[in-house]
C-alpha cells in the first residue's frame, strides 16, 4: 500500500513537473510573441540630419535597430513626387542598400486632390509602400462650416482610389481632433464618417494623451481600425492649445524618448491584437540629439514585452 501511493505520488509529481515545463514553454513563447518584431522610424524625427548626410542618416537608422522607417519630406512640383527632394526611384534604392523599408508614407492634405494623388500612387507603388497617410488637414479645410465631415469626403475619396491600386489609406491625429467642437470631438467625426475600410487610422499615442483621451476606448469601439501608431512620450502632460499649429509638437519641452516619461507602453500594447496595430513608428518633433534620441527609443522598445 505504502509503494503504491510512492509509486502514485511519483507519477503525481513527474504529471505535474511535465505541465509546468510545458507550461513554461509556453509562457515563455507567448512573451516572445509579444514584442515589436520590427521598430519603425517615423523620418521626420531626424529631417534636419537627413538634409545634411542622407546615407549617413539612414545608416544610422538602420545601425539603431530600425527595420522599417516611414516616409516624411514629401512635396509635389510641376507634376513630380518626391521625398527629400529625390525621386521614389532614387530613395527606394537608397532605403534598400540600408536594409530598410518603407511600408508607409505622409502627404499632404493637397495631395488628396484626385490629379496629384494620382501620382502619389505611383510613387507609392514605386516605394513598395502599404499605407498611403495623410498626417494633418489643412486649417481652412477643416475650419469651415461642416468642415470635418467635408474633409472626411476627401479622406473617403483618397481612401477609394487607394484600395483600387491595391494600398490602404489612413488618417495620423494630433491633438486638436480632440477638442469638441459644437458638442463633438472631430475625431469622432472622421471615425464615423469615413468608410472603414477605405480609411483606417494611424494612431499618434503622444497627442492622444495630450487630448486627455484613452486610447483604449478607441480600440475598443473601433477594433481593428488602427494598423498604424505613432510611439513617442511625454515627461508630463501640457496643456494643449485649442488651435492647430503644425509646430506645437516642435516646442513641446515635454515629449521626451520611448521609455523614459508618462505613458505606459506595456500596458496599451497589450492592447495591440484588438487595435489590429502591425506597424509601430517611434517620433520625436524635436529632440536635442537626433541619433541618441532614436537610439535609446530603440533599445526601450526591443525590450519591451507585452
Amino acid at each position: 500500500m505504502s509503494t503504491g501511493y510512492r509509486s502514485m505520488d511519483r507519477r503525481s509529481f513527474l504529471g505535474t513537473v511535465t505541465a509546468a515545463t510545458v507550461m513554461g514553454r509556453r509562457l515563455a513563447w507567448a512573451a516572445e510573441r509579444h514584442k515589436i518584431n520590427k521598430i519603425g522610424l517615423q523620418l521626420y524625427t531626424v529631417r534636419g540630419e537627413i538634409k545634411n548626410d542622407f546615407d549617413g542618416t539612414l545608416a544610422k537608422v538602420a545601425a539603431d535597430g530600425y527595420k522599417e522607417v516611414e516616409l516624411a519630406g514629401f512635396s509635389i512640383d510641376t507634376g513630380k513626387v518626391t521625398y527629400f527632394d529625390r525621386s521614389p526611384q532614387d530613395l527606394n534604392a537608397a532605403l534598400k542598400s540600408h536594409g530598410l523599408t518603407a511600408p508607409s508614407t505622409h502627404v499632404s492634405f493637397q495631395a488628396l486632390q484626385p490629379d496629384n494623388f494620382a501620382k502619389v500612387i505611383e510613387a507609392s507603388k514605386v516605394l513598395g509602400h502599404e499605407y498611403i497617410v495623410n498626417p494633418w488637414i489643412d486649417d481652412d479645410a477643416r475650419k469651415g462650416p461642416d468642415g470635418w465631415k467635408h474633409a472626411a469626403q476627401t479622406l473617403n475619396r483618397a481612401g477609394e482610389m487607394s484600395k483600387k491600386a491595391s494600398f490602404q489609406f489612413a488618417y495620423h491625429n494630433h491633438w486638436f481632433e480632440y477638442v469638441p467642437e459644437n458638442g463633438k470631438m472631430p475625431y469622432d467625426i472622421l471615425l464615423e464618417e469615413t468608410d472603414p475600410k477605405l480609411v483606417k487610422m494611424e494612431l499618434d499615442l503622444c497627442w492622444i494623451a495630450v487630448g486627455r483621451q484613452d486610447p483604449l476606448k478607441y480600440f475598443d469601439r473601433y477594433p481593428g481600425r488602427f494598423p498604424l501608431v505613432h510611439v513617442k512620450d511625454l515627461t508630463k502632460l501640457p496643456p494643449a492649445p485649442t488651435a492647430g499649429g503644425q509646430n506645437y509638437g516642435d516646442k513641446l519641452e515635454e515629449m521626451t524618448e520611448v521609455g523614459s516619461g508618462m505613458i505606459d507602453w506595456k500596458h496599451i500594447f497589450a492592447h495591440s491584437q484588438k487595435a489590429g496595430i502591425k506597424h509601430y513608428f517611434v517620433e520625436h518633433d524635436n529632440p536635442k540629439s537626433p541619433f541618441d534620441s532614436i537610439k535609446a527609443s530603440s533599445q526601450y522598445l526591443a525590450q519591451l514585452r507585452f
